[in-house]
């Protein structure tokens, strides 16, 4: 069963948010609230929140025997996006500029599963519940960033016909992270 993320969910979705970017929500929410703050709190109050791309009404979770199993998080992408500020932290610069090559698109931001429910078809189902989204809200195609980190979604994204357009340098900085590049994919959807 596949359903709309609450606020209530907050605590699912700062989990699935931080498995499909590898880390890099965590550091940055760790960042934003010191030494002394607790960046899964900080990254809570965000996805309880009822605006903003990580807004828990971007989400939808898919459940399992009655438990959270996997989410979906996406939005449509700007139509012209703005040029990249000058004070953005470097490690976000190349996902953004990866963004801008698809715009107006469904930008699929999270497809993540909690690992006991791997294997159940459930990034196959939130895939086909994505495309139904991205039509209902006129988007003629659906964009998605993965690291070349990740060969199974990889596969998974290639198989339901996602292509790749380009790649950026993963810029590290101080986030301690394996992948060297994003990878931006793109799907036409009718």
């Amino acid at each position: 069963m596949i359903r709309e993320a609450k606020a209530s969910d907050a605590a699912h979705l700062v989990r699935f948010i931080n498995m499909a970017a590898d880390d890099l929500p965590l550091h940055f929410w760790q960042k934003s609230v010191g030494p002394e703050g607790d960046p899964w709190a900080y990254g809570q109050e965000r996805a309880a929140r009822e605006s903003g791309n990580f807004s828990y009404r971007n989400a939808w979770l898919a459940e399992c025997d009655g438990e959270v199993a996997a989410c979906l998080l996406g939005y449509q992408a700007e139509a012209e996006p703005a040029p990249i500020a000058p004070d953005t932290p470097a490690i976000f610069v190349p996902l953004l500029e990866l963004e801008a090559l698809a715009p107006g698109s469904w930008y699929l931001n999270v497809l993540a599963t909690y690992d006991r429910f791997r294997g159940k078809g459930l990034g196959n189902a939130l895939l086909a519940y994505a495309e139904d989204v991205a039509h209902r809200a006129g988007c003629g195609s659906i964009s998605l960033i993965t690291a070349d980190t990740h060969p199974d979604a990889l596969r998974l994204y290639t198989a339901k016909g996602y292509h790749e357009v380009a790649r950026r340098a993963v810029a590290k900085g101080d986030w301690q992270v394996e992948a060297s590049e994003w990878i931006l994919l793109v799907k036409s959807i009718g």
